[in-house]
C-alpha cells in the first residue's frame, strides 16, 4: 500500500494516443516530452456523498484518463496547453505564488491545484520550469472524476519535475486536500481511486487512515457508464458544498442532543464513533432527533447556542454563504444509508452467492431512491435515464458522482449487454439531437481499471 505510482516503460509508436499526444507537443513547443503522466477517471459503484462525512465508498477506476506530455526546463515558467482547441492555453511563472481563482474554474485552475498542493507539500520555492500538453478522455461535468483526474495528474507529474517521490496513499491525500483551493470541500474519494486503483479489481476505500480493499465484482454481470448530458462543474455552482455545510450542521445537532462536545466534530462518522453505534442506530437516532421540516439560520443558531456570526465563519463556506434553510433530516438520513449499503454491497462481493447480481442491483436501485429523495442531488434527466436502463435489462441503476447531472452505472447481465445498450441507445440518445451528437462517448461498457502512473518512452 505504501508503493509509489508505477513508473512503466512504453513503446509510443503502438500507442495512438499518446502518438498523437506527442506530435501535438512537438508542435507546440519544439521538443519531445521528457516523459508523460497518466491519472485515470473513476465510476463509484455505491457510496454517494458519503467520502466527506467520512464513511467509505466502492469505486473502481475506468479506462478514460487524462494523460500529460511533459518536459522539464530552465524557462522560469510552467505553461499549459490541451489538445482540446476549446481549452485556452495558460502559462504562470514558476518564482512567483501560485493563485487560483475559484470563482473561474477554468480548467488550468484544476491542473494548478496539483501543482500547488506538491509544492507546499514540499516548501519548494522555485518550481522547475516545465511546459505541459494535456490530453482529456474523461468526459467533464459528467460525474466521472475527470476534475480530481486532472489534479492528480498535475499533482503527480509536478513531483517528477520536481525529483521528489511520494507513496500513492499520501499523493492522493495531497491531491484531495488541494482540489479545494478551487473550492471543492472534497471528501477523497476520487483522488484515491485515481491512485490507488489496481486492474480487475473494484476497491473499498475507507478514510482516516485512507487504506484501499480489494472487491472482487461478480462473474456474469457488466457495468455500463451512460452520461445524461447535463453537465455539472461542482465548484462553478454551490449544490454540493450545500450538502458538505448540511451534514457538518446535521453532525452538530446529532452530538448536541446526546450530550457531546459538538465543538470538535465536524463529520457525521464522528458522532457514530463517539457513541459507539451501529449505523442502524444512528438512523433511528436521526428519526429522534432531527425533523423533516428545513431547519433555518435562528434555530441552529438556538439549538447549538452560537451567534449567526460564527455560524457563517466556522460552519457555513464561501459559496454557502447565502443559504437560508437546511435540510439536517434528509441529509443525515441518506448518509448513514448510504454508508450501510455499501458495506452490504462488499459483503455480498465476498460472499459470491448465485444471487449477489440480483442482490447488488437492489442495493444500486435503494441507492439511487435515496440520493433523488433524501439527498436530491439527482436531476429530471438523470431520473429518466436511470428508469430506461431498469426497463432495458439493468438488475440495478443509479446515478454516479456528484450528481445533478452527469451519469448513471448500471449492472447489466453479461448476456444482455448489447441488447441493454441497443435499447438505452434508442429510448434515450437517438431521439434527440444534442444527446445522439454526444452518444459514442456517452454510452459504454467499463471494467476496472489501473491507477496513475508515469509512462516513460523507450
Amino acid at each position: 500500500m505504501a508503493s509509489n505510482p508505477p513508473r512503466l516503460k512504453i513503446e509510443i509508436t503502438s500507442n495512438e494516443r499518446l502518438k498523437n499526444l506527442k506530435c501535438h507537443f512537438e508542435a507546440k513547443f519544439g521538443e519531445s516530452p521528457l516523459f508523460y503522466a497518466r491519472a485515470p477517471g473513476r465510476v463509484n459503484l455505491i457510496g454517494e456523498h458519503i467520502d466527506y462525512c467520512g464513511y467509505s465508498v466502492l469505486p473502481m477506476a475506468i479506462e478514460q484518463s487524462i494523460l500529460t506530455a511533459v518536459s522539464v526546463n530552465n524557462s522560469g515558467m510552467i505553461q499549459m496547453a490541451n489538445t482540446n482547441p476549446q481549452y485556452q492555453d495558460f502559462k504562470v511563472p514558476c518564482s512567483e505564488e501560485i493563485v487560483i481563482d475559484r470563482k473561474n474554474p477554468k480548467w488550468y485552475y484544476y491542473f494548478l491545484c496539483g501543482v500547488k498542493g506538491i509544492q507546499e507539500k514540499f516548501g519548494i520555492s522555485r518550481l522547475a520550469g516545465m511546459s505541459c500538453v494535456v490530453d482529456g478522455t474523461v468526459p467533464p461535468s459528467s460525474g466521472l472524476s475527470s476534475s480530481s483526474a486532472l489534479v492528480c495528474c498535475s499533482g503527480l507529474l509536478t513531483m517528477e519535475a520536481n525529483q521528489k517521490s511520494l507513496s500513492k496513499v499520501a499523493l492522493a491525500e495531497i491531491c484531495a486536500k488541494s482540489e479545494c483551493y478551487i473550492g471543492t470541500e472534497s471528501g477523497g474519494m476520487d483522488q484515491s481511486i485515481s491512485f490507488l486503483a489496481e486492474e480487475g479489481t473494484a476497491k473499498l476505500i475507507e478514510f482516516q487512515p485512507l487504506k484501499a480493499t480489494d472487491v472482487k465484482l461478480p462473474d456474469g454481470a457488466v457495468f455500463v457508464i451512460s452520461n445524461c448530458c447535463v453537465e455539472m462543474n461542482k465548484a462553478a455552482s454551490s449544490h454540493y458544498n450545500i450538502r458538505v455545510v448540511e451534514c457538518r450542521i446535521a453532525t452538530k445537532m446529532l452530538a448536541q442532543a446526546r450530550g457531546l462536545d459538538p465543538s470538535g466534530l465536524l463529520k457525521l462518522c464522528q458522532v457514530q464513533a463517539a457513541l459507539k453505534a451501529s449505523l442502524e442506530d444512528m438512523l433511528v437516532l436521526v428519526d429522534e432527533v432531527l425533523h423533516p421540516e428545513p431547519y433555518g439560520r435562528e434555530e441552529i443558531c438556538k439549538v447549538l447556542g452560537i451567534t449567526s456570526e460564527k455560524l457563517c465563519a466556522e460552519l457555513l463556506s464561501a459559496n454557502t454563504q447565502h443559504v437560508t434553510h437546511f435540510k439536517l433530516h434528509q441529509r443525515a438520513k441518506h448518509v448513514y444509508g448510504e454508508a450501510a449499503r455499501v458495506m452490504r454491497f462488499k459483503s455480498v462481493c465476498d460472499g459470491g452467492s448465485d444471487e449477489s447480481i440480483k442482490l447488488l442491483g437492489e442495493l444500486m436501485n435503494q441507492s439511487h431512491a435515496s440520493c433523488r429523495d433524501l439527498y436530491e442531488c439527482s436531476c429530471p434527466e438523470l431520473d429518466q435515464l436511470v428508469d430506461i436502463c431498469l426497463k432495458s435489462g439493468a438488475v440495478g441503476s443509479r446515478l454516479t458522482g456528484a450528481g445533478w447531472g452527469g451519469c448513471a452505472v448500471s449492472m447489466v447481465p453479461s448476456g444482455k449487454a448489447e441488447s441493454f445498450l441497443q435499447a438505452v441507445r434508442d429510448a434515450y440518445y437517438t431521439p434527440d439531437p444534442h444527446r445522439a451528437a454526444m452518444e459514442k462517448q456517452s454510452l459504454f461498457v467499463t471494467k476496472p481499471g489501473g491507477g496513475a502512473a508515469l509512462l516513460l518512452e523507450e
